[in-house]
Order: structure tokens, then sequence, then C-alpha cells
């Protein structure tokens, strides 16, 4: 019998990495992708998968809260997909439920697949049922307070200056106050600098995390802006805002990190 799966996170980019390194496991079935939290609490509750591919940061709803959601028994076994969350890992390996951190290597990804096909074979439903609800309530008590998706670290933290981005022959160094925006291309991102564009082998959220949140935005889930190079903001026909660059770039600014922007620029829009 074929274990059906279900994946779930919204870059494109990370969904086909994972369906892509699926196709050499004869016994995986895929009944489904879902790009949103929303989307996947209703998918998982009509499809009752037995395994779940699960990203923890998405817009509007995070991983966590759709395992809140969820009314589906048994459970399915889950592997957490996730760019560097320090109060994530915490609650996983406290809980000894696995995780793949992004950008996903193959290694992890063959041996965290193995782990959770023996836990399908073997758990202990109730057991298991358990196990995830104390992750869950672990991660969101000590995060309370904290949007998902918005938030940055604080405290002593020294950001990035500067990035260090290799290609075939040299390497390229990139002052980070010379960036002008960042756009997310699943397990990598493009770093767009004095008209050149850079590819960077880290995710979006990993790399938002390193930077300084006063100095760049996430105006959208694939998308983080230099501040200090955005020269207007134009309300377009959809009511959204369109954010226009000193470069001449035209980005969008989503409704979903509308008030973050509002909030780290002190102007209501």
């Amino acid at each position: 019998m074929k274990t059906r799966t279900l994946i779930v996170d919204d870059e494109p980019h990370a969904r086909e990495g994972i369906r892509i390194r699926l196709k050499e496991f004869k016994n995986i079935q895929i009944v489904g992708e879902c790009s949103s939290g929303i989307e996947a609490v209703k998918s998982i509750n009509a499809l009752s998968p037995d395994l779940l591919f699960l990203d923890i940061q998405m817009p509007e709803m995070n991983g966590f809260e759709v395992l809140k959601k969820i009314t589906v028994t048994p459970l399915p076994v889950i592997i957490f997909v996730t760019a560097f969350d320090k109060y994530a890992i915490k609650a996983f390996e406290c809980h000894a439920v696995d995780y793949l951190l992004k950008p996903i290597r193959e290694d992890r990804f063959k041996n965290a697949l193995q782990v959770a096909l023996s836990e399908i074979s073997h758990r202990n439903l109730e057991l298991y049922a358990n196990k995830l609800k104390s992750v869950v309530n672990d991660y969101l008590d000590i995060t309370e307070g904290i949007t998902e998706g918005y938030h940055a670290p604080t405290g002593q933290i020294k950001y990035l200056d500067r990035l260090m981005i290799k290609s075939k022959d040299h390497v390229s160094v990139i002052p980070v106050l010379e960036i002008e925006w960042i756009e997310s291309a699943g397990d990598y991102v493009y770093v767009h600098s004095n008209s050149q564009k850079h590819i960077f082998r880290e995710t979006l959220t990993a790399l938002e995390q390193r930077m300084d949140p006063q100095k760049f935005i996430r105006i959208h889930r694939s998308t983080i802006v230099n501040i200090e190079k955005i020269k207007a903001l134009r309300l377009n026909e959809h009511s959204d805002f369109d954010v226009y660059l000193l470069s001449g770039v035209k980005l969008k600014l989503s409704r979903t990190y509308r008030p973050h922007f509002e909030k780290i620029t002190g102007n209501p829009l």
C-alpha cells in the first residue's frame, strides 16, 4: 500500500523540490499540494493523508496554526519544513519530532522520510497525537505576541553588513546597503543590487532574519525591499500599492504585509 502524501508550502519552488525528491520513492503517492495554511486545513481534513510535508513560515496561517485547526483522525505523520526558526527547532528537538531545514540537504531528506515511513508503520496514534500537541503548544507559548512572517530577531544581534555570493570562478562581495530588493526562488534568493542580479543559496525567510528589520522590509511573501531604495508608492486599480524603486523597478506591497510596512515606516497608507 502506498503512503498518501500531501505537500504544504507557500513557495512553488519549494513544493517542486519536495515533489522531485519523492519521485525516487515508489511507495509514495502524492495526493495533493497546498500553497497556504487555509488551503492546507481543507485538504488535510478532506484527504486524510498518511504523511504531510508542512512548511512553518506561511503568511496568514503558519504551520502550527494549521495543526490547531485540523480535525482529521488519525493525524498524519508530519515532516516539518522550515527556514531557520530557533523557536520551532527548540520545540522539535525537545519532543523528538523530525524537521527539515531549508535549504534542504539530500541526506537529511532521505533520513527524515525513512523515519516518517517507519513511524507510519509502527506508530501509537494516541502517543503521536499527544507529541504533536505538545510541540504546537510549546511553540505557540514561546512565540506569543509574535506575528509569523513579520517577526525579525530582537535583542543584541549583529545584522549582516555584506553578502559573500559564490559563483563558479569567483566570490562577489555585496554591501547590504547597496541591495535594492530580494526575491524568493525556492531554496534560493535573487539579490538585486546596482542593476545586477545575483543568486544566493538561502531562503528568503532565513535571510530576512539576518538583516536589519528597520531597513529591509518584507512587502510580499516573495519580496524584501530596502526601504532606502523606495522612491514612491502608488495605489493601483486593485486597491493595493505598487512600490517604485529609485532604479525604476516596480514591486507590489501585498495586503498581508501592509500593516507591518506601516508600522516600520511610521506612516499609515
